[in-house]
Parts: C-alpha cells; sequence; structure tokens
C-alpha cells in the first residue's frame, strides 16, 4: 500500500471520527440553544409576571394609605377628596363607595359635590364571589368617563375590624404598556397581558389593534393551566411558541410570543456557525490544542495565586483570562475577598460600638450607684439631724411661750432663724435620697421661674447676657419648690464660672412630649428647663465626670464640686433627669427634665406663727422613736389643748389602741425601730379603729406616702403646724 493511501488512510482516521463528533456537536448545539432560548422566554415571562403585582401591588399600597386617612373617620369627604385627587396619578380615578357596591362617594375624575354614576356592575360582581375584607383586583371594563379600557384595584376600608366603605383605584390598561417599554423585550418577541377571562389587557405590538380582544380557544384552554408552553398562532395568525406566566396576586397571565421562525433561526444558525468551526478546529487541531493547553495552565495557575491572596487577606484583582468558568470563579474569589475584608471592617466598627457602649453603660452604672450611697448617706443623716432639729424647735416654741423679757425673745428668735437654716441645709443633704412626700409641691413653672429670675440675675456678672425665655403656658410639676431653686441657681453658677470674659446665658423653659424611651426617661410628657452659655465648654473627659459628686475643676475654695450632681440627684429623684451636653469653645447647655404632674396646682398654706387654734382636750396618741422628740412635743401639743399619750414604736401604741384607750389622734413618726413603722401602724389603724384620725411626720423616708386624706408633716415642723395639722384630721371627720 502506498505511503499516501496509508497517510490519507490516517487523515480519513483522523477526520471521520472528527467529523462524527461534530456532526454530534451540531445536533447537540441545536437542541441546546433551542432549550436556552425557551428558557430564556420562561423566566423573562415568571419575572414580568411578577412585574405586574409589583404594579398592582403599588396601587394597593396606594388604597391602603388613602383608607387610613383620619379624614374617613370624620366623615370629611371634601377633605378626603382633594387628598385622594393629590395622590391620583396619571388618568388614574380614585373611587369611594358605599360596601352596597352601588353608590359612589366621591370619584376624583368627576368635580366634588357634582352626581355620581353607580358603580359599574364589574366591580360588584367580582366582589359577590369573594369575602368582604380582601383586595380585589378586576378584569378589563371599558371606563364609562371615556377613558377606554381600564381596570380597577379595590380594598376595605375597615374601622373596629368592621368594613365600612370600599375604595378603589381605577386605571386605565395604558399605564400597563410601560411594563414592555422597560423591559427591552428583542425586536421579534412580543408580549401581551390577558386577565382572568382570557381578554388581552395590554400588548407590546399594536395594543391598539388588539388590546380587549379575546385570545384564541386554544390559547386560553391553555391558559388555565396557569403556566406553561403553547405550540399554535398569533391573533395575527403567524405560527409562534408562546410561553405563559399566572401572577400569583391579580389571576392575570403574562405571556411572551416568539414566532417560530425567529425561534429556530438562532438554532440553525449557531449548527452552520458550529459545523464551520468544527472543520476549523479538525484542521488546526494540533496547534489549538497547544494553544488550550498553555491558556488554561495560565488561567488556572492565575486561580492559585488568587486563592493564596485570598487565604493572605489581600486585595484581588480580577484577571480576565477568556475562559468564561474560570473568569466567573476568579471574579467569585475577589468578590470573597472583598465581603472578608468588608465583614473584618464592619466587625472592627461594631466591637468599637459594643465597646463604647459598654462603657457607656458602667460610666452610667457608677455614677448610679455613687448617688445611691450617696443618697443613703445623706438619707440617714437627714433622717437623725430632723430629730434633732425638731427637739430644738419644739423647744425653742416652748421656750417662746414662757418668756416675754425682749432679750430672751430676740435670742429666740435667732436660734429658730439658726434651726430654719440647718432644715434647708438638711433639706439639701436629702435630694441625694428618695422622694420626699412631705416635701412635695405641685406648682406652676411659669409664676415659680418668674420669682427665681431676679435670684438668679443678680447671682451673674454685669457682662453676662441674661436671657429669660419662659412662656406663659407651662405644665405643672411636682417637685420640691426648693431644691428646684437651688438646682437652677447650681446651673446658672456653674454657666457664669464658666464665661470669665462673659457671654450670654439663656434660661429657656418649653412643654415636651417623649414618644418613646429616650436613655433615662421614659415616654410621657415633661417639663424641660434649658440653662446654656457660650463659654469655655467642658472636654469629653470633664463631661463624663462632671455628674460625679465633689467633682470640680475649680480652684481649692472656688467650689465644691456639688452644684451639677445636685440637680442630678433633683431630677432623678422626681423621675427626671439632667442631661450635659458640652465641647470646648463652643458652651454648655444643661438640660433638666421634671415629668408633668398629675393633678392641680396647689394652693399655697399660709404658715403660722402663733398656736391660735386651741384643741378641745382631744386625745393624742403620739408615737416616736427619739426620746429627745418624744419629751418635748407632747408638752407642746398640751399647751395647745390636747391631752397626750406616748408610745416608744408601733408595737405599744397598736397595743394602746387595742386595750381600748378613748384616743381621737394618731400622730405617728414613720421611720421606727420593730416591725412596724408608721405608714403600716395607720394602715392598721384605719383598718381596725375607723374613727381615729391620723397625721405623719417624717424627716427622711424611702416609702412614699400612699394614704388618702393623710397629712404628712417634714421635721422639723413647728407646733402651730402640728396643731393645724391634728385640728385639720379632727375637722375631717
Amino acid at each position: 500500500m502506498r505511503i499516501r493511501t496509508r497517510l490519507l488512510l490516517l487523515v480519513l482516521a483522523v477526520l471521520v471520527p472528527a467529523f462524527l463528533v461534530a456532526a454530534f456537536g451540531i445536533v447537540y448545539m441545536y437542541k441546546e440553544e433551542r432549550a436556552f432560548h425557551r428558557e430564556n422566554m420562561r423566566e423573562t415571562v415568571r419575572a414580568l409576571a411578577l412585574v405586574i403585582d409589583k404594579e398592582v401591588a403599588r396601587r394597593e399600597a396606594l388604597l391602603q394609605t388613602l383608607a387610613a386617612s383620619p379624614t374617613l373617620d370624620r366623615g370629611d369627604f371634601e377633605a378626603f377628596y382633594r387628598y385622594a385627587q393629590a395622590l391620583a396619578q396619571g388618568d388614574a380615578a380614585i373611587i369611594l363607595h358605599h360596601i352596597n357596591g352601588v353608590d359612589q362617594i366621591i370619584n376624583t375624575r368627576l368635580p366634588y359635590g357634582t352626581p355620581l354614576p353607580k358603580l359599574l356592575p364589574v366591580a360588584r360582581e367580582l366582589r359577590s364571589r369573594h369575602p368582604p375584607d380582601v383586595t380585589l383586583i378586576t378584569n378589563l371594563y371599558m371606563a364609562p368617563s371615556g377613558n377606554g379600557p381600564s381596570f380597577g384595584v379595590q380594598v376595605p376600608v375597615k374601622r373596629d375590624g368592621k368594613v365600612v366603605y370600599y375604595l378603589m383605584m381605577g386605571s386605565t390598561v395604558k399605564e400597563l404598556q410601560t411594563v414592555f417599554s422597560e423591559q427591552r423585550l428583542p425586536r421579534e418577541w412580543h408580549a401581551g397581558i390577558v386577565d382572568r377571562d382570557g381578554v388581552l389587557l395590554a400588548r407590546s405590538k399594536e395594543p391598539e389593534t388588539y388590546v380587549g380582544k379575546q385570545v384564541r380557544g386554544d390559547f386560553a384552554a391553555a391558559l388555565r393551566t396557569g403556566e406553561g408552553f403553547h405550540e399554535g398562532r398569533t391573533l395575527s395568525g403567524v405560527p409562534a411558541t408562546a410561553f405563559f406566566s399566572r401572577a400569583p396576586t391579580s389571576g392575570w397571565t403574562f405571556f411572551v410570543s416568539v414566532p417560530s421562525s425567529v425561534l429556530k433561526q438562532p438554532a440553525e444558525d449557531a449548527a452552520l456557525l458550529m459545523a464551520g468551526i468544527s472543520l476549523f478546529v479538525i484542521a488546526l487541531t494540533a496547534l489549538a490544542a497547544i494553544a488550550v493547553a498553555r491558556r488554561t495552565a495560565r488561567s488556572v495557575e492565575l486561580l492559585r495565586r488568587a486563592a493564596e491572596r485570598l487565604g493572605r487577606g489581600e486585595h484581588i484583582e480580577h484577571e480576565h483570562t477568556g475562559t468564561l468558568e474560570i473568569d466567573a470563579v476568579n471574579e467569585a474569589i475577589a468578590k470573597a475577598g472583598e465581603d472578608i475584608r468588608n465583614a473584618r471592617a464592619s466587625l472592627e466598627q461594631r466591637v468599637a460600638e459594643a465597646v463604647a457602649s459598654a462603657e457607656r453603660s458602667q460610666r452610667a452604672l457608677l455614677q448610679a450607684q455613687k448617688l445611691e450611697a450617696l443618697g443613703r448617706l445623706t438619707g440617714g443623716i437627714a433622717h437623725d439631724f430632723n430629730n434633732v432639729l425638731q427637739t430644738v424647735t419644739t423647744g425653742l416654741e416652748l421656750a417662746r411661750l414662757r418668756t416675754t423679757e425682749p432679750l430672751a425673745v430676740s435670742s429666740l428668735e435667732s436660734c429658730k432663724r439658726a434651726v430654719q437654716r440647718a432644715s434647708e441645709l438638711t433639706r439639701q443633704l436629702a435630694v441625694f435620697g428618695r422622694v420626699q412626700d412631705a416635701r412635695l409641691e405641685t406648682i406652676d413653672p411659669n409664676r415659680q421661674l418668674m420669682e427665681m429670675a431676679s435670684l438668679l440675675r443678680s447671682g451673674l456678672r454685669a457682662d453676662i447676657d441674661f436671657q429669660f425665655d419662659v412662656p406663659l403656658q407651662l405644665w405643672p410639676v411636682t417637685v420640691d419648690p426648693l431644691q428646684l431653686e437651688l438646682a437652677l441657681l447650681n446651673l446658672t453658677i456653674n454657666a457664669r464660672d464658666a464665661m470669665p470674659e462673659g457671654g450670654v446665658l439663656q434660661l429657656q423653659a418649653r412643654n415636651e412630649t417623649l414618644r418613646m424611651q429616650a436613655g433615662e426617661l421614659a415616654p410621657g410628657d415633661y417639663l424641660r428647663l434649658t440653662v446654656a452659655d457660650n463659654g469655655e465648654g467642658m472636654s469629653s473627659e470633664v463631661l463624663a465626670k462632671a455628674l460625679d459628686p465633689f467633682f470640680t475643676t475649680k480652684r481649692v475654695g472656688k467650689g465644691s464640686g456639688m452644684g451639677l450632681p445636685q440637680a442630678y440627684g433633683f431630677a432623678r429623684q422626681n423621675g427626671g433627669t439632667l442631661i450635659l451636653r458640652s465641647r470646648p469653645g463652643e458652651g454648655t447647655q444643661a438640660v433638666l427634665y421634671l415629668p408633668r404632674a398629675d393633678r392641680s396646682v396647689d394652693t399655697p398654706r399660709q404658715d403660722s406663727r402663733l398656736p391660735e387654734r386651741k384643741a378641745g382636750r382631744e386625745t393624742v396618741l403620739f408615737v416616736e422613736d427619739d426620746p429627745l422628740v418624744r419629751d418635748v412635743v407632747p408638752a407642746a401639743l398640751q399647751e395647745a389643748g390636747f391631752r397626750v399619750l406616748c408610745a416608744a414604736d408601733g408595737e405599744q401604741a397598736l397595743r394602746m389602741l387595742d386595750n381600748g384607750e378613748q384616743i381621737d389622734l394618731l400622730f405617728t413618726d414613720i421611720v421606727m425601730p420593730g416591725n412596724l413603722n408608721g405608714i403600716e401602724l395607720a394602715q392598721q389603724a384605719r383598718t381596725r379603729f375607723p374613727a381615729v384620725r391620723v397625721v405623719l411626720a417624717t424627716g427622711y423616708t424611702e416609702q412614699r406616702v400612699q394614704l388618702p386624706d393623710v397629712r404628712t408633716l417634714a421635721k422639723p415642723y413647728e407646733v402651730p403646724q402640728a396643731v393645724d395639722a391634728l385640728l385639720d384630721a379632727l375637722g375631717s371627720r
């Protein structure tokens, strides 16, 4: 056999299998191309079906917003008409109608007040087949106002779970045409939307000709299955393959139709191209194999290096190799690297925020613990010291009643003023403790601030401009007026000292309602008092410690470090808070929040100086654990005409009541040793001996008094105050 024959046979041995493989590849390519186009149609139709539902959902959301309008609750249909007309878009009509489905109330296509036609039967019939409280989407109908083919979305308007109206938006099918223009379908494709009755709502090509027509019977039957392919003819008679999918919300069906010739052409072109490429590849098999091997090796090497950089957390550049799969993997690796870096940065930021939040919480906890410890210490001191002051006060009054010598009277009055001063100092100590009911008053902030204005202004230098911004209508608050005055005075003095070269200090009062939790403040109504200056300001380090007791940046002898803590303690004691905002060189704002009182302003008591009212020998059971107070107060009450019995604690007082003693009044201290404090004793006495009237006294207590018609005196009280309280209690009987 000749060598050329052998070579020919060898070439044929190579070419024939190659041609067979090429033929198989051409057939396979043809099928794959056809399947690809069908799948492309499927995904496009499904996506566009969801777009239809988005269009419907947008209209439904607009109607739900209108349905919640408060003008419907008031029955103000004219205001609702204007509101609905402002929200209506394009040729859309918004119709409010009765639940009978016939009578319209408003129609934005017609002027308000004009007679309205009956509602179209299409919505009424559709509603009759569905529950009353669901959203409905109509099929195509002809709008009576001349706007052509339309469709409607109807939602119920419910109040207290009951449907009271129906709200409907009528839109022309022209608005659906934008779905096709926005999707940019291939030129040979045409798409359409079919309602539940098989009528065309919209069509990408020649909508003016085909919208409103019924689709072919075989296609209509296929549409009932919900989704699938259909081989048939279009309304214009062109053989085509269509894929359709039903939108889940509206029940309408979206379809894409491609002429059969167009659908086959890409596959045939691909087959011819594959045949040519196969012939070319067969001729250059060896060279192509080498080139592909080199390119593949290079691509794999790029992936290896990208994986190494990913492991080190380095930035990865996306390099194109020309191989789609390898490029996709390379792109995924690059994106993963970027995501890892972003996640690491986000994690670091979250950790920093969490640390900052923990530090703020720790500072707040430490501040609360400091004030709690200081409150317990000062509260105990205030209780014992008030008992001492009570003894001194009553003793001075008894001495005053028994002497007329001028020098002695003058000395006694000086001593009383000293006791009053000591009492005020004790009240300042008690501000770090719990609320003292005996010292609280419901005040008119406007009047209180007006009275304090001259005092605050007198504490400022001439180079400071004092601005007083207090409106007339301020909510009442329940506070200790002296502590409020002291808190504002402390804030004013701090602001003054922060402006050594002068400046502007503003006191502003406002009512403010918090809708949600704000730091330490619960939602509710508050009186907001702001003391603002344009002075030196505070650094973040100083601001973090500004509310610590005894912390000060002033020189020795110029400040005690108790001004801001006193104001903060006062606000927290009354259910509010103090917020400081400051930056170096930008001044400071001290914002005091006090909760709005739930009762009216108290009438100021007139302080009687002499026991002008006398008792009629009524019996008072005086309960006091402090022997000094127990020695002097009964004597003063006897001077006022009472018969006085004494008990050292609650158990002894209860035994005296049980023994049948004829007792008219129970006058008891609140804080006492033993199993019964004054409040518990008063509760038992009022339950078991209803005829006995009760008056309480306290120097300091952490328990709020919640007994109706029971007056509480703050120690040290004067004898006339005690006599008035006891006689008032007798009068209430």
